[in-house]
């Protein structure tokens, strides 16, 4: 299954009081660079994002400041720096990233992983299925329809098919990095695996594949990076 971020109000249950912070600097360099336009893409895909979070898990996200950097950091420079494709199609790829992730819950198929084809367990890293990727697609095509919507004068060009397209792009990025250089760990007692290597188990756990210093925040910044890139290049044919 693509991977995504986590009842209450806003301030209350879905940022952690870092991710408060982190929201604000992210809206701020948004409302710099583009204005309402900015903040209106990029408060459908933290709306959209975390209901269908709390759908899918029963419980509020609680963003932390690390999340909400990985999603959005790339988006808010971008914008500062002028690069409207490059700033929606970083939202569109956070927000196809987070569609798959939730409505793949839902999946009644067990997930795939990505590179292979085998069966992997629900919310493995890399994992993808058939309703999270269609629900992928969707999300990216939405944020693409509404940048179009809201584009300002002077934007350099790029169709809604393009920021579409970086989003599934960065979608697509997200698994395969999960699957392929994502740190996984294991407790060498019991076996757990886990994706964070401070995790407490029987004993410390240990890096059985990937790179030790890229976690799932690290795959999601990237993802958006992918989708600013492919956004950002096709304007300009």
């Amino acid at each position: 299954m693509h991977r995504g971020a986590r009842p209450g109000k806003l301030e209350r249950g879905w940022l952690a009081p870092g991710g408060v912070a982190a929201a604000l600097a992210v809206g701020a360099a948004v409302a710099w660079g583009y204005g309402w336009r900015g903040l209106v893409v990029l408060f459908a895909f933290f709306l959209s994002g975390s209901l269908l979070t709390q759908l899918a898990e029963r419980r509020a996200p609680r963003r932390t400041a690390r999340q909400v950097i990985a999603n959005g950091g790339v988006a808010a420079v971008a914008a500062w720096l002028g690069a409207w494709p490059a700033a929606v199609g970083a939202i569109a790829a956070a927000t196809a990233d987070t569609w798959a992730t939730e409505l793949g819950a839902f999946s009644p198929i067990a997930p795939r992983l990505i590179t292979t084809g085998a069966r992997v367990t629900r919310g493995a890293s890399g994992g993808i299925t058939a309703l999270g990727t269609i629900g992928g697609v969707a999300g990216a095509a939405v944020i693409a329809a509404l940048a179009q919507l809201v584009r300002p004068r002077g934007a350099a060009p790029g169709s809604a098919a393009l920021i579409a397209a970086a989003g599934v792009a960065g979608m697509l990025g997200d698994s395969l990095l999960g699957a392929t250089v994502q740190a996984k760990y294991e407790c060498p007692t019991c076996d757990a695996r886990f994706e964070s290597g401070n995790r407490v188990c029987h004993e410390p756990v240990r890096l059985t594949r990937g790179w030790r210093w890229l976690d799932n925040d690290g795959v999601n910044l990237a993802a958006t990076l992918v989708g600013a890139a492919v956004a950002a290049l096709g304007s300009r044919h």
